[in-house]
């Protein structure tokens, strides 16, 4: 009895190890960002690996989480100051929006009011089930990534001035000789 007792606890312990190391990695700084492949809102395929050669804020949000909807505002005026600068890895700032909405609608609606005019807000319309927040193990919104020209995870969950100021942190240096950058 004490022998089934025993192998029952050891099969337990290494069943809750394994799902505790799979559960438990987190994307950190210096990691390669998983590729995220979504349609757009026009309903296009699209795949974050497309953006290859550029500054990337990946910003989970929904168009119902108010904080994601504060925090709007932020992005769209760095989005404005980096999307044509030169990066110690990458040319031009752009932001990927996945969104965790379940309606279109909604979603379409949110982007319009809050100005956000970049080319790449994608979504599967599953809400938290969302393929993409689950490869990045998104437990709460809004989180972001932003990541080299290379997909290198250089930034998590900035916000403001924080997002400013790692995107001045990796900015070319201009030349001496150098009229553009």
């Amino acid at each position: 009895m004490h022998f089934i007792m025993r192998i029952k606890l050891i099969i337990l312990l290494t069943v809750s190890l394994f799902s505790f190391k799979l559960y438990s990695q987190n994307l950190k700084v210096g990691d390669k960002a998983p590729d995220i492949i979504q349609n757009l809102v026009t309903g296009e395929e699209f795949r974050l690996s497309e953006l290859k050669g550029k500054m990337v804020l990946i910003d989970f949000w929904a168009s119902w989480c108010k904080p994601c909807r504060k925090e709007n505002p932020n992005i769209v005026e760095v989005y404005k100051k980096y999307k044509d600068a030169s990066f110690k890895n990458g040319k031009g700032f752009t932001v990927l929006s996945v969104s965790l909405d379940f309606k279109q609608e909604a979603w379409e609606k949110a982007i319009k009011t809050d100005l956000m005019e970049w080319s790449y807000h994608v979504g599967d319309l599953k809400g938290w089930r969302n393929a993409a927040a689950q490869e990045y193990k998104v437990k709460s919104i809004p989180i972001s990534y932003l990541i080299d020209g290379n997909g290198i995870i250089v930034g998590i969950n900035l916000r403001g001035e924080s997002l400013e100021s790692a995107l001045k942190k990796n900015r070319k240096k201009k030349s001496f000789f150098s009229s553009k950058d």
